[in-house]
């Protein structure tokens, strides 16, 4: 069974399955592969019924076709082609209109209106609350929405553009928080609260609608 194993100081053995239906093993530094295996058959049939249940559940690649709907900041907007706008995407705050193309233009778009909205709330939030980072990058991953390097160099998935505002700001404060706590322990989560106490819910709506967002 094809799996990603994310090894760290943990002390139990987890299984995930991601929103793509790929299982991801997290894992004790020096647990051994044949242990971690075991384990992997002995929940053989948790991993077939939950991956079953997550591909059902995903949908269908959008095929950049006249009225097809498309995320952006938590809304759906319906898309338009073969208009007379440029080449490219455009959205007028009611439509997307697309002259040429599909997934490279949303692609591209997507980045682009990231960066004008995020990077403002990333300094923002670094500002405010006294949180350090270093470089910034933005692209696209199928199981992060953003990292945090050992050297506070933070990572965030574009894609995150689909997302309300709200669950935005919880990544980007979710991976500054990790510029002061390394790990999940109690103390990163009740950093998190002081600044967003309402974090539980844009969490919640990222597991829930994760998927729609990597959709494309």
């Amino acid at each position: 069974m094809d799996y990603q194993l994310i090894r760290s100081k943990r002390k139990t053995l987890s299984l995930q399955i991601n929103n793509n239906a790929e299982l991801i093993v997290r894992a004790p530094n020096r647990l051994s592969v044949i242990k971690i295996e075991q384990f992997i058959d002995e929940k053989s049939n948790w991993i077939e019924k939950k991956s079953k249940s997550i591909s059902l559940k995903k949908p269908q690649k959008p095929n950049y076709t006249e009225g097809e709907k498309f995320l952006y900041l938590g809304s759906e907007y319906p898309l338009s082609v073969n208009t007379v706008h440029a080449k490219g995407l455009s959205f007028d705050g009611e439509i997307f209109s697309l002259n040429n193309g599909g997934k490279e233009e949303f692609l591209s778009w997507y980045k682009a209106s990231f960066k004008k909205i995020a990077l403002p709330r990333l300094e923002y939030y670094a500002k405010n609350y006294q949180l350090s980072y270093n470089q910034v990058r933005l692209k696209t991953q199928k199981t992060l929405w953003g990292s945090c390097s050992s050297v506070n160099n933070i990572n965030l998935n574009y894609l995150l553009i689909g997302a309300p505002i709200s669950v935005i700001d919880y990544v980007i404060v979710h991976e500054l928080c990790h510029s002061v706590h390394k790990n999940h322990s109690k103390n990163f989560w009740q950093l998190i609260f002081s600044i967003l106490p309402n974090y539980k819910a844009s969490k919640r709506w990222l597991q829930d609608n994760g998927h729609r967002l990597q959709n494309l």
